[in-house]
């Protein structure tokens, strides 16, 4: 980490200092529900964001608690920097308690950050009910406390909680303590809708105000309880802030922050802002992906910018322009951000979503207009019976593939299979499964128990196809999930299976249709090792005779 007292900033190869990009996922983003960050977690998340090229990573309030406090002392010998500045985060003075003799305060120092925020109260009822104090009281904690932090060589940022709805309350309260935490020497004092009520009308006319009222450097923090913390942060810099403050992928406390990824995206590409070191805004879907593991949540397949669907596209009118120019239904080039384009195959698709499609998994159907049609007409029979498309590509590629072909690409035959569950006395049960297949030549029995039947049916799959096919034993089944389809054929249900399955180097999914979940899971798994093995590079098998395939 980079010593207190060194003053270069920022790291090398950042634009300049004129505008700042704050991120706050260590502290506010940890706040989220279901996040709970370990010292290890929160120092591999720092360096995705370093990485990235944020200015600035709030790393926790030293001294509050044991973890903030280790975080720090670790990352001063395991932390190096190249384009951020570690911040800590604490408060204020405490009312009627000297400066220098503050503990919180001398926690800050002793971080060894070279930055430091400092929330102060700006809503004058706030400061009368929570600190209970006064608002001249609450005016000497914010300057003294900016000022002996700056004495000590540190930059000093102020947020101003609650400032909007205190604004609101008392303009020129609020005002004051923008101007004092500005003249007392902080570099920027950072607006915050700390309830997330505003809307970008009202942050726009604020900060504008406040911005010709005060001269001070003014940022915002906006969280996104109305679902607009992107445009509020956006809208505050359209009024003059030159400072944002994000978390990775929205992370915070209640329905979250303003999304760090679509703000720094909109500021390079919408506004023309250089605001991340040269080439790095193309690492957006890796880093936002990345850190999404660290913290254990699935990535948002819908979020701007760097979701899996944020590029997708399904009706066939779409995919007819698309083919024309992808510009004509894309805001961007999806690989500006480490994204990419995805043609989605449905019942809605057309000839030239399935050209798109077959051109996006590198299939020539040499302009075959015929072979085209086919495929429609096929994928259209097949949803109309409850198979989707968009969410199983590796079941739409087996099928282009064997249409492309004019045959099934085989590399096993299914003589039977069967699943039996057992109810036992004690309350417990038993899974086994048994299949009967040919392959190469040869006629396979293979049982297996599992945890349950469509596991036992994956076990028995490969016990019996691995000593062939050893590329099987890299293969897992990583997710499954069943829906009821009701009265899709006029009588009852139908049970829908979607099986995702990883080799350790990417997934793949795979569906099934039938009027049970047994079977419909088998046709997944079928499709899941084909599709495998397809991918590992076996070549299918040619039909020999009527016992092998």
């Amino acid at each position: 980490m980079t010593d207190a007292s060194d003053d270069s900033f920022p790291g090398d190869g950042f634009p300049d200092d004129a505008f700042h990009v704050f991120d706050t996922t260590l502290r506010d983003g940890a706040q989220r529900e279901g996040i709970n960050l370990t010292v290890a977690d929160k120092l591999t998340i720092a360096r995705h964001l370093d990485d990235y090229g944020v200015g600035f990573i709030e790393g926790g309030w030293p001294g509050a608690n044991p973890r903030d406090t280790e975080f720090f002392q670790r990352a001063r010998d395991e932390l190096d920097l190249r384009h951020a500045r570690l911040v800590a985060f604490g408060a204020t003075r405490k009312a009627g308690v000297r400066v220098e003799e503050d503990p919180q305060v001398a926690a800050l120092l002793e971080s060894g950050a070279p930055v430091i925020t400092l929330v102060a109260k700006s809503h004058v009822r706030h400061v009368e009910l929570a600190l209970r104090t006064t608002p001249e009281e609450n005016l000497a904690m914010v300057r003294d406390t900016v000022a002996h932090l700056r004495a000590h060589g540190r930059r000093v940022f102020l947020d101003c909680e609650h400032f909007f709805d205190g604004y609101a309350l008392d303009a020129d309260y609020a005002k004051r303590v923008v101007r004092t935490a500005s003249e007392a020497g902080a570099d920027v004092v950072v607006l915050c809708d700390t309830n997330g009520g505003m809307v970008p009308a009202q942050i726009t006319a604020v900060v504008r105000t406040v911005l010709a009222d005060t001269g001070a450097r003014l940022g915002v923090h906006a969280q996104d309880d109305t679902g607009c913390a992107v445009a509020n942060t956006l809208a505050a810099v359209d009024a003059g802030a030159t400072h944002v403050q994000c978390t990775a992928n929205g992370y915070g406390e209640r329905v979250g922050n303003a999304n760090l990824f679509p703000v720094v995206a909109a500021l390079e590409l919408k506004y023309g802002r250089r605001v991340l070191p040269e080439g790095k805004l193309a690492e957006t879907t890796r880093i936002s992906h990345a850190i999404a593991e660290v913290v254990n949540l699935i990535p948002s397949t819908h979020q701007p910018y760097v979701g899996v669907s944020a590029f997708a596209h399904k009706a066939g009118l779409h995919a007819s322009a698309i083919k024309v120019d992808p510009d004509l239904y894309q805001h961007i080039d999806p690989a500006l951000v480490g994204n990419s384009m995805r043609m989605l195959v449905s019942d809605m698709a057309g000839r030239a979503s399935i050209e798109l499609k077959a051109r996006e998994l590198g299939i020539d159907l040499g302009g075959d207009r015929e072979l085209v049609g086919r495929v429609v007409e096929r994928v259209k029979e097949r949803e109309l019976a409850g198979y989707t498309y968009e969410a199983a590509d590796a079941s739409f590629e087996l099928l282009l593939r064997e249409e492309a072909a004019g045959r099934p690409l085989r590399y096993f035959r299914v003589e039977s299979w069967r699943a039996i569950v057992e109810d036992r006395p004690d309350g417990t049960h038993a899974n086994e499964a048994t299949v009967k297949l040919w392959a190469k030549g040869e006629r396979i029995l293979a049982t297996a128990e599992g945890n349950g039947p469509v596991n036992a049916l994956d076990r028995a799959l490969r016990v019996g196809l691995e000593r062939i096919y050893p590329q099987l034993a890299g293969m897992e089944l990583v997710d499954y999930k069943v829906r009821i389809l009701e009265g899709r054929l006029g009588t009852g249900s139908i049970t829908r299976v979607l099986v995702s399955t990883s080799d350790g180097q990417g997934e793949w999914s795979t569906v099934g249709v039938a009027e049970n979940v047994i079977a419909a899971s088998w046709q997944a798994l079928d499709d899941a090792y084909v599709y495998g093995l397809m991918r590992a590079g076996v070549q299918p098998q040619e039909p020999q005779g009527s016992q092998d395939a």
